[in-house]
């Protein structure tokens, strides 16, 4: 095999892998924009519509669709701008050697305790909250707009950013691996129309946040003290203080070391059933 042959062959599958990658990223934001699914949603069921009227001979619904399909995408881009921006900018923060800092048992175990002693006071004492954890997406625009802290994780600081009339009580505070990096942060308000109308600012800003980034948002609820967490765009509400435990340290665990927990677990089971 020539030089030339294997030249030609390296660019091939590196054109595919940088599409594939550039594909990949596209998708992810999709999927954390609910205004993006929607569109996303709404451009195939024209596509299939499109591809029924010429089954079924439908000349004035595909004469329609063809002006449609024809001025479609220029309109999504004018009419749904911000979104699309919006995309692109989760693209382009996206840490592609994954998180922050990626915790180690303890740390991640001492940092959870830590949340978890402050969620417990503020839910005894009604004292609203909302704590976003950065995960792969960075949140450095919210950064950079908030009080910069850069303190270590602990409950008595975490509490006392949220007490009743302190400058930075309605602002969230961003963790960055076992640090809190900023506090008064200020989030978009999710703009999804499915959302409850009973669901204060503080929950749409920890859904809006969740839809935008994979961040954690834990969320204490000023008028009742109830606990929830925001993820992917779904919240989770009214958890009780063990069932917020599991949920946070199930998102926090990294990927490989549920994938190395599941072949331990398997050689365990194969060694029980040797024996």
């Amino acid at each position: 095999m020539s030089l030339a042959t294997l030249w030609s062959l390296f660019t091939k599958i590196l054109d595919i892998c940088i599409v594939w990658i550039l594909f990949y990223f596209v998708l992810k934001s999709i999927r954390n924009n609910v205004k993006m699914v929607l569109i996303v949603k709404g451009v195939l069921i024209i596509i299939l519509i499109e591809i029924l009227s010429k089954l079924l001979n439908l000349y004035t619904v595909g004469l329609i669709l063809e002006y449609v399909v024809e001025w479609g995408p220029l309109a999504i881009i004018v009419i749904f701008q911000p979104e699309i921006r919006t995309m692109l900018e989760n693209v382009g923060r996206t840490q592609l050697l994954g998180r922050h800092k990626v915790l180690t048992v303890d740390e991640r175990e001492k940092m959870v305790n830590e949340v978890m002693k402050s969620i417990e006071y503020l839910k005894r004492n009604r004292i609203g909250a909302l704590i976003v954890i950065e995960r792969d997406v960075s949140l450095q625009e919210y950064i950079n707009r908030a009080t910069k802290i850069y303190a270590d994780i602990s409950s008595e600081l975490l509490s006392n950013l949220f007490f009743p009339n302190s400058p930075l009580h309605d602002g969230g505070v961003i963790i960055q691996g076992d640090r809190i990096t900023c506090a008064g942060a200020v989030f978009k308000t999710s703009m999804n129309p499915n959302i409850s109308k009973k669901l204060g600012t503080r929950h749409r800003a920890a859904l809006g946040v969740s839809e935008e980034s994979d961040a954690l948002a834990l969320i204490v609820s000023e008028e009742t003290g109830r606990i929830s967490i925001a993820v992917s765009g779904k919240i989770e509400y009214n958890l009780t203080l063990d069932e917020f435990r599991m949920k946070l340290m199930d998102e926090l665990k990294p990927k490989a070391e549920v994938f190395y927990d599941s072949d331990a677990t398997t050689e365990e089971s194969e060694e029980d059933a040797n024996e």
